[in-house]
């Protein structure tokens, strides 16, 4: 098996519907994020899946929740824009771009601070 990461970063506001404190009301984070796809094999040049090719998935998707107000985007109007929730979300959106015979996501870590994040893979 071979595990193969990018990070990359987006900036936007939130708040959690009814979290009782802080969090419920409006704020914003520089968001950290990093992607593990895993392959079970390589290709005839010797690699699992280009680099090239994770990083274009995830910008794309980096784009699409930079610079918002994340309870306005359509993946959460009826859920809160947790860490949780957007771990989800990104793992999701990469499987429809990320997923061949040889690999697929297998993780994605979303950071809120430099000291708190969550950790998502499908069970």
């Amino acid at each position: 098996m071979f595990d193969i990461f990018t990070k990359a970063h987006f900036s936007s506001g939130h708040h959690l519907r009814d979290y009782p404190g802080n969090c419920e009301r409006p704020h914003g984070h520089n968001w950290k994020v990093e992607v593990t796809v895993r392959a079970t094999q390589l290709d005839k040049l010797g690699m699992a899946v280009d680099f090239t090719v994770v990083k274009k998935a995830l910008n794309e998707i980096m784009d699409e929740l930079d610079h918002r107000n994340l309870n306005e985007h359509p993946a959460f109007l009826d859920q809160n824009p947790s860490s949780e929730n957007i771990a989800v979300f990104i793992f999701e959106q990469l499987k429809k771009t990320l997923t061949s015979d040889h690999y697929r996501p297998y993780s994605v870590t979303v950071l809120e601070t430099d000291k708190s994040g969550v950790t998502y893979r499908e069970g």
